[in-house]
């Protein structure tokens, strides 16, 4: 019998701009370190920008460099190092449906995404994500919290069911639109090595060193229409989700997850189901 293994790492420093591929990763208690730690807003409502409204963030890159600060790089525009702000008011911004309270990054920043989008935005930076932001407590234990992922530490899919999800996509009316790439999904961790479907029967696992609690499901928004490559849209695999994979309101393809405590992940660690 095969042992799921975790073959793929991923974490996004900016929220909705490209994945950064890791080969190991530390767990901290609201995400992978440099996982979402900076997002950009509307510079008039202050509200998040993501690949929902803007599928031209796919083609911008963020890389971490020491310190927790970036690297950035766009196409026709010179490169720029951000470093994390560590002074100045705290802004308030809204993700979704909540309030957050975080740190501008400055006007170059502010500048230099603005002339790629655009449009006027500001980059601003979680400087402490372990008081800012609770997760949902639906799902959460007391003072769990979360970076500026969508709603999570961490999401996890595995290739089986991305490979059954392009299956169907091929048996379908727009088949040309696949097989898709598993970047659709921005997962954090991809697993090998499991059924089709394995991850929906997982309430806690195990990976490496490091056990998470499996909260719920993911559901699917545009975002993963998106070609992760060149911000074109299309219809998959939204179309082909909403007929196999719906629950009441939501299209689902991953699971969501919560870590139990710290530690490290590593390309390679097995993945263990506790319960």
């Amino acid at each position: 019998m095969t042992t799921p293994r975790l073959s793929a790492l991923h974490i996004y420093p900016v929220k909705s701009l490209r994945a950064v591929g890791m080969q190991e990763a530390v767990v901290e208690p609201w995400g992978l370190a440099g996982d979402r730690r900076w997002m950009l807003v509307d510079a008039g409502s202050d509200s998040a920008l993501t690949q929902r409204e803007h599928p031209r963030l796919t083609l911008l890159a963020a890389l971490p460099v020491g310190g927790g600060g970036l690297r950035l790089a766009a196409p026709g525009l010179p490169p720029l190092t951000v470093v994390p702000p560590t002074a100045g008011p705290l802004r308030t911004v809204r993700l979704f449906a909540g309030k957050i309270d975080v740190l501008p990054a400055g006007d170059e920043a502010d500048a230099w995404f603005s002339g790629f989008l655009g449009t006027p935005v500001r980059l601003v930076h979680l400087d402490d994500p372990a008081v800012r932001r609770p997760i949902d407590p639906r799902y959460a234990r007391p003072g769990e919290t979360v970076s500026l992922a969508d709603g999570y530490p961490l999401l996890v899919t595995t290739t089986a069911s991305l490979d059954a999800l392009n299956a169907l996509i091929a048996a379908g009316d727009r088949a040309e639109e696949g097989p898709l790439p598993m970047n659709r999904f921005r997962p954090n961790v991809v697993i090998d090595g499991t059924a089709p479907w394995a991850e929906d029967g997982w309430r806690r696992v195990r990976i490496g060193e490091v056990a998470f609690r499996v909260p719920k499901p993911c559901g699917r928004c545009v975002v993963t229409t998106t070609d992760q490559g060149s911000g074109a849209r299309g219809k998959e695999p939204l179309r082909t989700l909403a007929r196999h994979r719906r629950v009441g309101s939501k299209v689902l393809f991953g699971q969501n997850l919560i870590p139990e405590h710290s530690g490290t992940l590593r390309i390679g660690d097995a993945l263990t189901t506790l319960e």
